[in-house]
């Protein structure tokens, strides 16, 4: 049956594609104050996860676009004003964007992560864009390094360059949702040294949603949404690709990727290939022991691009090998030694990935459904046997129907499911097996009118958990639980354009977190934290209400942003340890150890706080960009600060752009990281840290060769290797059993990053 029903939707497939009413969408892009054609200027429909570059006539075509419905269709060019408009298909006239130059040019993004897709400025969700040429100039250690340098309110908690989780204004792990083609990345977010499975290099861009999104993602999105979307489709008939190379100097981090996609008669494919590896990072006191690492990605998508929408399979394998010292007080912490070879503890992870994407037109609709399949394999290895063995097998599903628009008035239905089946397969037991099942759907509205744009959305979700039991040697190690958790929550947002220079967006809403397996059921050693953890069964889901408001700004010279926000929490889950409260147990030469316990409970907490930015560009050449970020976080049940919360933070940055005969693109950058003292801790197991400052700097410029453009750039961080400790960095000195204030390592000293970025055009 099975066999005979996916024969019927493939033949029904090749008979639509077959007797298809094919159109093409043309138009052309000028100057607005003298017509004069834009060659190369980027043309780019979202929602179709098409692109195209207009000819020297200024002109562009999309082949077998939908005959009907309304895009949003975004054109950038350098030195020019972003431009974004609906369109609607439906009308075959050829379209004119006119560019007004201007000093900046992303002044007008598109963001998809959201129900509707549509530019920022009519959007209130606050969101920042961070593209391809931003990120590879970052130069990071991993994906997550670079949106905490570059987005305001992001930070990282770290675990050396390995390993950094997004916190998004005080909150991470499953608070914030990281989605990867639409598909919900799962890769066991709960754990400290955990970190995101994504191959830094296969990303055309990102969103950072920041703020509650659980109307539409579900439970675990109450902090906001990492949105990492695959690099635009090239028109039809092109081949395109891109080779990146680069050399970090701290740990000697050699990063490589190469990848090749193309279109053919709307069959569209793409193929990538990534890999990295580093020594022990250096801090000012010396290479860290057994700190190296090194990752393996490959992905590939296949699909077609047609008039009734697309339909792409993409898949991807991503391998990470991480060394990890587990010393104790007394025990030397920095080496000579940069060696390539890891040592055990190290941990192995493997993540598969499999997703569907579908957008298919309906009319004057339109239906997104995402399907996807995950497997996450974590091994803690302290010998070739693995201790700790996680094996995560998640099976999901999305799919939101947009209703045709009437008066202004744009509906969408969602619906949303996902199934988790965890087993242990190691010698040692952290938490139970597991399998955890959601559910939930949602409706959402927006109206636009005159300058207003106002929505509104409801959601209902479900979900069912239920660890195993486990005995071992006779004694329970896992008792089992079974909960269920329900819940109704709602949001509201609304926007005005009081003109060009000036708008505002705010949002208020309720949001949801169900308690993990981990916090639930969690009764072992974990030797990535060194620590001994211990879950709760009794845990009652979190409630978050929150509220915030932004006003952006700007025209030309300045440009920039200034918003506040306020986050009530009920019943928020974290783990903590108290003074005295050990426990020993055998390490694997059979001797006693000593490990703090940690136990999960439940308080309220209030975080609110500010972030913003201030862009001042008095001329063409001359960039002064600041962006500022601060959080309020405090435990109100017992009238302290809540633990793990980023450090205010200052980043400020002047970047030259002159023309010089020559060279294309030229620039260079000097900017100062200014991190505030970081006094509100958890006084029971944190420690304060002291304010710093980081000096960076960087250059770059592109190369013609021939119809390539090769981009060259080199890119340092913490030039004067600055001795500091970050507040949200987990190896530095901490309370508990650790008694000696020496105890912890130090962040990152000097690096140096040289590298390449080569845009390929094949055909």
């Amino acid at each position: 049956m099975k066999l005979k029903i996916s024969g019927l939707l493939l033949f029904m497939l090749i008979k639509l594609t077959a007797t298809a009413n094919f159109i093409s969408f043309n138009g052309r892009v000028v100057d607005a104050s003298n017509q004069q054609p834009l060659a190369g200027a980027t043309v780019t429909i979202s929602d179709l996860r098409l692109a195209t570059a207009t000819g020297t006539n200024g002109e562009f075509t999309f082949n077998s676009v939908p005959p009907r419905g309304r895009f949003v269709v975004q054109v950038q060019y350098i030195g020019y004003q972003t431009m974004s408009q609906t369109v609607d298909f439906s009308s075959r006239t050829p379209l004119t964007f006119s560019l007004r130059r201007s000093i900046t040019e992303i002044n007008e993004v598109v963001i998809t992560g959201t129900p509707i897709s549509s530019s920022s400025r009519y959007n209130s969700t606050s969101a920042n864009v961070v593209t391809k040429e931003q990120l590879v100039e970052a130069a990071p250690t991993n994906l997550i390094d670079a949106l905490a340098k570059q987005v305001p309110g992001v930070s990282q908690i770290t675990t050396g360059p390995a390993i950094s989780k997004p916190i998004i204004r005080g909150l991470g792990y499953n608070r914030v949702v990281t989605l990867n083609d639409g598909i919900k990345q799962q890769g066991q977010q709960w754990g400290d040294e955990h970190g995101i499975e994504i191959d830094q290099n296969q990303v055309g861009r990102v969103e950072v949603l920041r703020g509650a999104a659980s109307l539409l993602y579900g439970s675990d999105a109450i902090g906001g949404v990492i949105n990492i979307l695959e690099p635009s489709i090239p028109a039809e008939g092109q081949v395109k690709g891109e080779v990146l190379s680069s050399y970090s100097t701290n740990n000697g981090l050699t990063n490589n990727s190469l990848m090749l996609t193309g279109n053919e008669n709307g069959f569209v494919w793409r193929g990538r290939g990534s890999y990295q590896n580093a020594y022990n990072f250096k801090t000012p006191d010396g290479y860290y022991i057994n700190s190296g690492y090194n990752n393996t990605s490959l992905s590939g998508m296949l699909g077609l691009n047609k008039e009734w929408g697309f339909s792409h399979l993409n898949f991807e394998y991503f391998k990470n090998n991480i060394g990890f010292y587990d010393s104790e007080p007394g025990d030397p912490l920095y080496t000579d030694d940069h060696s390539r070879k890891l040592d055990f503890p190290r941990q192995d992870i493997r993540h598969y990935r499999v997703a569907l994407n579908n957008n298919f037109i309906l009319g004057s609709g339109s239906l997104r459904l995402d399907l996807g399949y995950q497997k996450n394999q974590r091994r803690e290895l302290d010998e070739p046997t693995p201790a700790l063995f996680f094996d995560l097998n998640t099976y999901s599903l999305e799919a939101k129907y947009t209703l045709p628009e009437r008066n202004g008035w744009q509906p969408i239905l969602g619906i949303s499911g996902q199934q988790e089946h965890s087993i242990n397969k190691g010698t040692e037991f952290l938490i139970p097996a597991y399998d955890q099942t959601t559910a939930g759907a949602f409706g959402y509205i927006k109206k636009t009118w005159n300058q207003n744009t106002f929505n509104a959305g409801i959601r209902v979700d479900y979900v069912n958990n239920r660890g195993k039991q486990l005995f071992i040697d006779g004694d329970e190690q896992f008792p089992g639980f079974k909960n269920n958790f329900a819940n109704v929550s709602g949001a509201l947002g609304y926007t005005h354009i009081f003109s060009d220079a000036l708008n505002f967006k705010a949002n208020a809403g309720s949001a949801f977190r169900a308690p993990n397996p981990a916090e639930l059921g969690s009764n072992g050693a974990h030797e990535g934290t060194t620590r001994f953890e211990i879950g709760n069964a009794n845990l009652a889901p979190e409630r978050s209400y929150q509220a915030d408001a932004t006003l952006e700004f700007g025209k030309e010279i300045i440009t920039g942003s200034i918003g506040i926000y306020e986050n009530y929490i009920h019943n928020y889950i974290y783990a903590s340890g108290a003074k005295g409260d050990v426990v020993t147990v055998k390490d694997d030469n059979n001797e006693d150890q000593i490990l703090d316990v940690y136990r999960y409970g439940q308080v309220n907490a209030n975080l609110y706080g500010f972030e913003g930015s201030l862009n001042i560009h008095p001329t063409t050449f001359l960039h002064l960009d600041n962006s500022f970020g601060y959080t309020h976080a405090r435990n109100t049940s017992f009238d302290r600060p809540l633990p793990l919360i980023p450090a205010g933070v200052v980043h400020n940055t002047l970047r030259i752009e002159p023309n010089i005969k020559g060279l294309t693109n030229f620039y260079v950058y000097a900017g100062l990281d200014n991190y505030f003292k970081q006094y509100r801790i958890d006084p029971v197991f944190e420690t304060p840290t002291n304010a710093y400052t980081l000096i960076n700097a960087g250059a770059g410029t592109t190369l013609r060769l021939g119809a390539q453009q090769l981009k060259l750039f080199v890119s340092a961080y913490n030039l004067t290797n600055k001795r500091y400790y970050d507040a949200l960095n987990r190896l530095r000195p901490g309370r508990l059993s650790q008694e000696d204030p020496t105890y912890g390592v130090l962040n990152p000293g000097r690096n140096i990053t040289f590298g390449f970025y080569l845009p390929l055009n094949i055909k």
